[in-house]
């Protein structure tokens, strides 16, 4: 995985998104353990690269209730590292 995130399945992390708008940022962000991380493709038809499709760095989170929530990482993401324990 060629980015800046530094993170291993297990860990407990927050991932922070900074989403720019015209009325202002929104900030999301999602708290649990590390299920996968990688780099995979998308459905983009008009990305000239490897199999004509984008090839994006994503991370799968399990939350502490189950769900499980698969974020697209780019420039505007900060991934913190927790300590096991940490909620909230």
């Amino acid at each position: 995985m060629a980015t800046e995130f530094e993170f291993t399945v297990g860990q407990r992390v927050r991932v922070v998104q900074q989403i720019p708008r015209l009325s202002g940022t929104m900030t999301t962000r999602v708290e649990g353990t590390v299920a996968s991380f990688g780099q995979s493709k998308t459905g983009s038809w008009f990305a000239h690269s490897e199999d004509k499709k984008l090839w994006l760095d994503r991370v799968e989170i399990v939350k502490d209730d189950g769900e499980r929530v698969i974020c697209n990482l780019d420039q505007y993401t900060r991934v913190e590292a927790l300590e096991a324990g940490a909620a909230g």
